[in-house]
């Protein structure tokens, strides 16, 4: 259920079709990293990817443009509590070594941020991941099956 917000620069890119080949397999493999490190489900898996241009992303105060570089930033949100310091350390590795697979020479500047949100403050479908973690239990209360009209 994490949310996954990918941004990304490539001097590389110079076509439209290259860049819109680029969004999915920048997606897919967001995703598919998030369940082989993290154990999250690819079903409810949200990932959003923005392209900016080189010229507008500057590390160490030059474009990526100038240096022939391209960079990331992945942003994903997880329930607290649901991984280890040492799940979150592999997946922010093998995403360095993937996105710079996709995208060629990384600068070294490009991020991963892992979010631990509280189960009460995140949820999806209008339940927060502490009514889905309630609900799930054998002795659940009924009220916490179903969520609030109105």
């Amino acid at each position: 259920m994490p949310l996954i917000q990918l941004k990304f620069a490539t001097p590389q890119h110079n076509s439209d079709a290259r860049s819109k080949a680029l969004v999915p397999t920048l997606a897919a493999q967001a995703s598919a990293l998030a369940a082989e490190f993290l154990r999250k489900d690819p079903k409810v898996t949200a990932v959003i990817v923005e392209e900016v241009k080189a010229e507008s992303w500057f590390c160490a105060g030059r474009s990526l443009s100038e240096q022939g570089r391209a960079s990331f930033w992945l942003d994903i949100k997880i329930t607290d509590s649901t991984n280890t310091k040492d799940e979150k350390a592999a997946f922010i590795a093998h995403a360095f070594d993937a996105m710079q697979a996709i995208l060629g020479p990384l600068h070294e500047e490009s991020y991963v941020l892992v979010h631990d949100v509280h189960g009460y403050a995140y949820g999806y479908g209008g339940r927060t991941q502490e009514q889905r973690y309630i609900a799930g239990k054998p002795d659940a209360p009924a009220q916490t099956l179903t969520r609030r009209a109105g």
